[in-house]
């Protein structure tokens, strides 16, 4: 996995309306990168809700969010809606942002292991330089703790 002081691995991937986004169209702004499993799961509609909540903070901090799945980009259209999600989804079907970020790794589940994305999160600053690394993120608890690091 990435850590604080590495250059952000670059990316461009479809939003929820399939317009490409880049990494680099937020140079010289906070970028609050959260990889998280599937749209409309328990844990990561908690997660997706959170960010939600506290959009009008992550604002006011200067930080743009953005969310990062498997998903197809019509399945987060649904899910943005449905949940009244502000902030960018992109859809990663290939990997390329997963497997940049270090966040497809062996999972278990209830016995079972399989390959699937670690809930983690990335604070990249206006210089592309990754800030902090948030591994492993509760769903209920991470838009606050990433509130708090952006708070300083």
């Amino acid at each position: 996995m990435l850590e604080a002081g590495m250059k952000a691995p670059g990316f461009t991937l479809p939003d929820k309306d399939g317009r490409p986004v880049s990494l680099s169209d937020f140079a010289g702004r906070r970028v609050v990168l959260y990889f998280y499993s599937r749209d409309n799961t328990p844990g990561c509609t908690r997660q997706a809700c959170a960010f939600a909540g506290a959009y009008a903070e992550f604002e006011a901090l200067g930080a743009v969010v953005i969310g990062v799945s498997r998903d197809s980009a019509a399945s987060h259209a649904k899910f943005a809606e449905k949940h009244g999600l502000p902030f960018i989804l992109l859809s990663d079907p290939e990997r390329q942002a997963i497997e940049a970020y270090g966040v497809w790794q062996e999972k278990k589940n209830y016995g079972k292991v399989a390959m699937g994305v670690v809930r983690s999160t990335f604070v990249i600053g206006p210089d592309g330089v990754i800030e902090k690394v948030m591994p492993k993120v509760k769903p209920d608890t991470n838009a606050a703790d990433v509130l708090a690091f952006l708070r300083g």
